[in-house]
């Protein structure tokens, strides 16, 4: 039997890490049996649903690498295939028309509430055989009295509900339009998803689900329900939390790999290994190993995972999400060294992408001011004659590499009986704009030899100005 999951996200807002982690189980699921991972965009609320969410969906899945093998489906475009399932419950006996109207259904809940039972549809329209004129009927389904539905859920172990606890839910509105516990049941057996992975906040529905598609004469999938996501507080995860959209995550400068690594270890777990690559995630992963208790969100340990697979990562793999974050502050990464080259160089202090990039554009962009701290401690007119000579010296060179730099700016150091920080931090100043870069010789060989005696020129003649009078 070849594996088949799902991921239904509803396109009411943006992909939150919740959603991300569920895409992720499903996704690996699959992946790790050759199955198929199927993408369903759960549309049917024609109030919330909007198109910006369904690319935010799509542009969240695409940039996690999360790729689908089928779809992505619209609910919205199989409404012909939802109203044939409805009149076939209809014509079976297992739905019938409701005829309530609001205020008759308040006060049934309110007089069920005032005998401290449990509010619930009474069934009352079970037997009506005539319509009730001028008003717009419901569809519900008929839930079995007797018996009791047993969910062998691979989470959360055997769960047994007893149909007497549930009403008649409404598979389809007054305006005609199916309902969420109808489409999911439908999807899932016309795309023959045989393992439901979800949040636990789906188990309320299970039961119900199992139950019309057992009207239907279809299998029930096996379900996984997974237990929530907390914040550091224990409350349900928020956006105070973290729980932003994943593409902020992106904007915020982490890697994709970083943030599903982070999330595959929210609520799953290997022996105690902590860093897990892609093909790592897919050989070892197992539903069966999913945690039955809910997982707290740690936005330090994520920051920790991020720098982790910036250091370890492959270099051309980090440049390449690299660019996108010198595109956000007007650098165009072909205006210098390579990226790649830069990932080397600054991997070790930059924990996240936008660090980088904002500590790496003054290879790219001509440096129109300094620091003001780190020049009054390092332009002055003590080491113009340190930057003189390294700019003469620097010029000479036949070859702009690293151990020719490195021995040039010791030999300027020697030549004038300074430490090499005297003649070091000046330069970095004075081609950075600030005290931080990589190693000196490193920074040079990747300003390249043009950029560098301009900007030894450029920092001579601020001393000059700066030291007038």
């Amino acid at each position: 039997m070849t594996i088949r999951t799902r991921f239904a996200p509803s396109p009411t807002g943006y992909l939150h890490v919740g959603g991300a982690r569920t895409a992720l189980f499903c996704w690996l699921f699959a992946r790790k049996h050759g199955g198929t991972f199927i993408l369903r965009i759960e549309d049917t609320d024609l109030e919330r649903s909007t198109a910006e969410s369904v690319n935010a969906i799509l542009e969240g899945m695409t940039w996690l690498g999360l790729e689908y093998d089928e779809g992505p489906f619209y609910q919205t475009h199989r409404f012909d295939r939802y109203e044939a399932v409805i009149q076939q419950l209809l014509d079976q006996g297992d739905a019938y028309h409701c005829y309530c109207s609001k205020e008759e259904l308040d006060a049934m809940r309110a007089e069920q509430m005032e005998r401290k039972e449990k509010p619930r549809y009474d069934g009352r329209c079970r037997h009506r055989t005539e319509p009730r004129e001028g008003v717009a009927p419901v569809v519900r389904f008929r839930n079995p009295d007797e018996g009791e539905i047993v969910i062998d859920d691979i989470v959360r172990g055997r769960v047994v509900i007893k149909n007497s606890e549930l009403d008649d839910l409404i598979i389809a509105r007054s305006d005609g339009s199916p309902t969420y516990n109808l489409t999911v049941v439908v999807d899932d057996w016309d795309m023959k998803v045989d393992h439901v992975i979800r949040g636990d906040d789906h188990l309320n529905n299970t039961p119900r689900q199992i139950n019309i598609l057992k009207a239907l004469g279809a299998t029930p999938p096996r379900y996984a329900h997974v237990p929530m996501i907390l914040g550091s507080d224990g409350a349900r995860l928020s956006k105070r939390h973290g729980a932003v959209s994943v593409m902020q995550y992106r904007d915020d400068g982490y890697l994709p790999e970083a943030l599903l690594n982070y999330l595959v270890r929210l609520g799953w777990s290997h022996g105690d290994q902590e860093i897990f690559s892609i093909d790592e995630m897919i050989a070892l992963f197992d539903v069966d190993n999913i945690n039955h208790s809910a997982s707290t969100f740690n936005p330090e340990k994520l920051l920790w995972l991020n720098h982790h697979h910036i250091m370890h990562g492959d270099p051309t793999h980090v440049a390449h999400h690299l660019r996108y974050h010198l595109g956000q502050l007007g650098v165009d990464p072909t205006d210098g060294p390579e990226p790649a080259d830069v990932v080397v160089a600054q991997r070790e202090r930059c924990k996240t992408l936008v660090e980088m990039a904002q500590a790496s554009a003054f290879f790219y962009k001509d440096i129109h001011g300094y620091d003001e701290k780190a020049a009054k401690k390092n332009l002055t007119a003590d080491s113009a004659t340190a930057l003189a000579a390294l700019h003469d010296k620097l010029a000479a060179l036949s070859q702009w590499e690293k151990v020719a730099l490195h021995e040039t700016v010791n030999a300027v150091a020697e030549e004038l009986g300074i430490k090499l920080g005297g003649v070091a931090q000046p330069l970095r100043v004075a081609v950075s704009g600030t005290s931080v870069s990589p190693p000196i010789d490193a920074t040079l060989a990747l300003l390249g030899r043009e950029k560098t005696l301009a900007r030894l020129q450029q920092a001579m003649e601020y001393i000059k100005n700066s030291t007038k009078g």
